[in-house]
């Protein structure tokens, strides 16, 4: 019998957009662009920049920690990554410390919030902690982990570069910003679960305790709605309390969408591109938000 056909060779272009993650590194930056805006109402350009940069970094360091699991779960771009993992490993030590350095001379406010990313991705990725452990193997603290690293980002670097919370516009009080940030950890936390779905087979293997790991994929699935649910209560009793102005409780309209989307996804199993057309949605969302704003309509 003639031998299989080697795998094919992904297009380079194709290649680096799934190494790099971009649909991530997308609505992160777009998220914090977004929420600098909603409470302060500047539009603070480092905080997205510096946030694209950010999440891009991880992603990096992610895939080339993780390619015995995204082999397994057959996550395109593994082959290039483990092709030139040497390459890409020294491109983020590169960039990393290089950014730090002028980040923290235009804008030394974030050097505290960057400094604390960047040890939570080390500790997410690189097995640092005690009997050689690593936060994305620990039940709950994988995904909280990774929705902190959102809240650090979208929330922490614009802020920080506005001068604190003393830049949170009239209408906004701090009990808002925590009610809000409640609103965004569950949701952010309800796609770490739809994700881990994706991964079930690859998790195992590595011995990762997801929620879909450890409770099943229907377990994992009823949390998922939970979140999704919970997220929409507090968005809905944060605008009737007076916390969230409209052009905040209007970003309920994200986990709704979404919920809507996974019901069906959970019916036939969650494919490997779903949570990537999800992140382009919650990208999407968050861009016709600026063009709504920029027209002046209703509760922007």
């Amino acid at each position: 019998m003639p031998p299989p056909d080697p795998p094919r060779e992904l297009p380079l272009v194709r290649a680096l957009y799934s190494v790099g993650r971009f649909h991530i590194v997308a609505i992160a930056a777009l998220a914090a662009l977004t929420f600098g805006w909603a409470f302060t109402g500047r539009y603070l350009w480092w905080a997205p920049a510096v946030c694209a940069l950010d999440w891009f970094l991880v992603n990096l360091l992610n895939r080339v920690v993780d390619l015995r699991e995204d082999a397994a779960n057959g996550i395109e771009g593994t082959e290039f990554a483990a092709r030139h993992q040497g390459l890409i490993r020294a491109l983020f030590a590169l960039l990393l410390s290089g950014s730090l350095a002028l980040s923290h001379w235009l804008a030394p406010a974030l050097t505290p919030w960057r400094l604390g990313y960047h040890v939570l991705g080390l500790a997410y990725n690189v097995r640092l902690l005690p009997g050689g452990r690593r936060l994305k193997e620990l039940y709950l603290l994988k995904n909280t982990a990774s929705d902190a690293g959102m809240l650090i980002t979208c929330f922490g670097y614009p802020l920080a570069l506005a001068g604190g919370l003393g830049a949170l516009r009239a209408d906004f009080s701090v009990a808002g910003l925590a009610c809000f940030a409640l609103f965004f950890f569950l949701f952010e936390l309800s796609y770490e679960v739809v994700y881990d779905l994706r991964d079930v087979k690859g998790d195992e293997a590595e011995g990762v305790k997801t929620f879909a790991v450890v409770h099943g994929a229907a377990g994992a699935g009823r949390i998922a709605s939970g979140l999704m649910l919970g997220s929409l209560l507090v968005a809905g009793g944060g605008a009737a309390g007076g916390l969230l102005p409209a052009r905040l409780a209007c970003m309920a309209a994200a986990p709704l969408a979404q919920l809507v989307l996974v019901q069906r996804w959970l019916a036939r199993g969650v494919g490997k591109r779903d949570c990537v057309r999800l992140t382009w949605l919650g990208a999407g969302l968050l861009a016709l938000y600026h063009g709504w704003v920029a027209l002046g309509l209703p509760g922007s």
